[in-house]
C-alpha cells in the first residue's frame, strides 16, 4: 500500500485542506500521515489519520500581548534556525516508509530535501495563486513589519526577482548547513526549491485562477475542500431560526484587528442586523447580553453560511472558498499574506466588498456592510458555484503521477 506524508506549518486554513485530501488519497487505498501543529492531533486522529506532531502550539500566537515590541535581529535568526532544525528532525523521523511528501504553505523549508534523501518525489501545493511567482501579480507580503501590498501599477517581475533574493537572503545558509550534514549540494535558489517545478495550485479555478491560461507549470486542481455533515448547535440554530438571516463575524486561527467584534457589533445594529461572532483563536467577544447578537466556537460552516446575510472575515482562502460556495456575500478585512488577493477577487466578482487592511472603524464596517447587503451583491453572490472536486482530483492526479506501482 503506498504511503503519503502530508506536512504543513501552519493553522487551521492550512491544516484543513491537507486533511481533505488525506480522506481523498485514503479512499484510493493509500495510507496517510499528516505532519502538523499539535493543535490539531486530537482533530485529525479523531478522523483515523495518523499524526506526527510538528513544533509548538500555535493556538497562542493569536493573542499577542497588549504591548508587544519586534523581537530583535539576534532573536529572529535565533527562531529561524531553530524552525529549520525542527523541520529537519521531525520530516526525517516522520517521512520513513513514505513513498510521496506533499507540502503546503510557503515555509516547507526541510520537505524537499528531506524526500531528496529518501530517494522519493515531493510535491509543493500553494493555496493562493499569488503564492507562486508569476508577472501578472505581485508576491505576497507578510503584513507583519509594515509592508504593504504592492501597488497597481509595480514592476511585478521586479518586485519577484526582490522576493527570490530576501528567500536566500534569510534561508540559505540555514538549508544549506543542514543539507551538507546530509551529504547534498548546496541550493542556489531557495524559493524555487521550495516551490519546486511544477507547483500545484489548490484553489477554485473561478474564484482562484491561475492567470496564464493553458501553463503548465502549475497544476490547478481546485480548492481541496473538507465535507462536513456536523449539524449547527441547538442554541445557533435557535437564534437563527429566531429572526432574519444575520450577518456572521470570524476570523478564524489567525490574530483579529483590535475592537473588531465592538465595531461589527455596533455597525450591524447600527444597521438593524442581527449578528453571530465566531470567537476563534483571537477569542472575539460580545459587549452585552442583548439577545441580537450570539457568540459561537468553530461549527460547520457549510451548514451555517447559506443562512447568512453576510460574512465578515479576515479573507483566509478557506473562509474565501467557504462562503463563496454557500452563496454568503463577503466583507473580506485582509491582514497579511494572501488574504488582500481574496479580498480584491470577491470585490473583482461583485460578491462582496474588500474592506481596506487591517482595523474596521464604525464608518467603514457601515459602508462594507451597506455596499455588501445590496440586492445585487447578495444576488451574484448566490449564483455564484465552487467546484468541490478538488481533493479527489488532486488524489486522482497523485495517484496517476507518483503512486503507480
Amino acid at each position: 500500500m503506498p504511503r503519503v506524508l502530508l506536512s504543513t506549518l501552519g493553522s487551521r486554513g492550512d491544516v484543513q485542506p491537507l486533511v481533505a485530501l488525506a480522506l481523498a488519497l485514503r479512499e484510493l487505498g493509500h495510507e496517510v500521515r499528516l505532519c502538523v501543529p499539535p493543535d490539531f492531533r486530537e482533530w485529525i486522529e479523531g478522523l483515523g489519520i495518523s499524526v506526527t506532531p510538528i513544533g509548538r502550539e500555535l493556538r497562542a500566537t493569536a493573542k499577542p500581548p497588549a504591548t508587544m515590541a519586534p523581537p530583535p535581529p539576534e532573536q529572529i535568526r535565533m527562531l529561524m534556525a531553530q524552525t529549520v532544525a525542527t523541520q529537519f528532525a521531525t520530516l526525517t523521523e516522520a517521512a520513513k516508509g513514505h513513498d510521496l511528501i506533499v507540502g503546503a504553505t510557503a515555509l516547507q523549508l526541510a520537505a524537499p530535501s528531506v524526500a531528496e534523501t529518501l530517494g522519493i518525489p515531493y510535491v509543493f501545493a500553494a493555496y493562493c495563486p499569488v503564492v507562486l511567482p508569476s508577472p501578472h501579480h505581485a508576491p505576497p507580503v507578510l503584513g507583519l513589519l509594515g509592508d504593504t501590498p504592492a501597488g497597481a501599477d509595480a514592476d511585478h517581475r521586479a518586485l519577484w526577482t526582490q522576493d527570490a533574493v530576501r528567500w536566500n537572503t534569510q534561508w540559505a545558509d540555514l538549508l544549506n548547513a543542514r543539507r551538507a550534514e546530509l551529504g547534498l549540494g548546496a541550493i542556489e535558489d531557495v524559493r524555487g526549491h521550495v516551490l519546486t517545478a511544477p507547483p500545484w495550485l489548490a484553489s477554485d479555478p473561478t474564484l482562484g485562477p491561475w492567470p496564464d491560461a493553458g501553463d503548465e507549470a502549475v497544476v490547478q486542481t481546485g480548492a481541496w475542500i473538507l465535507r462536513d455533515e456536523r449539524p449547527l448547535p441547538a442554541a445557533l440554530a435557535a437564534f437563527l431560526a429566531a429572526g432574519e438571516p444575520p450577518v456572521y463575524l470570524g476570523f478564524g486561527s489567525i490574530r483579529a484587528p483590535e475592537a473588531v467584534a465592538r465595531v461589527t457589533i455596533e455597525a450591524t445594529r447600527w444597521l438593524g442586523r442581527r449578528l453571530i461572532v465566531s470567537r476563534g483563536w483571537a477569542d472575539l467577544a460580545l459587549v452585552d447580553d442583548k439577545p441580537d447578537c450570539i457568540a459561537i466556537d468553530e461549527v460547520n460552516q457549510q451548514r451555517l453560511f447559506p443562512r447568512v446575510a453576510a460574512v465578515v472575515h479576515h479573507g483566509g482562502a478557506g473562509t474565501t472558498t467557504a462562503a463563496a460556495g454557500a452563496g454568503a456575500p463577503q466583507v473580506v478585512i485582509p491582514q497579511h499574506y494572501d488574504q488582500h488577493y481574496w479580498a480584491r477577487r470577491v470585490d473583482e466578482l461583485g460578491i462582496g466588498t474588500a474592506h481596506a487592511p487591517g482595523a474596521p472603524t464604525l464608518a467603514s464596517s457601515i459602508a462594507a456592510l451597506e455596499r455588501t447587503l445590496r440586492p445585487e451583491v447578495s444576488e451574484r453572490a448566490r449564483a455564484f458555484t465552487v467546484r468541490t472536486d478538488g481533493a479527489a482530483v488532486a488524489a486522482r492526479l497523485l495517484t496517476e503521477r507518483y503512486l503507480r506501482r
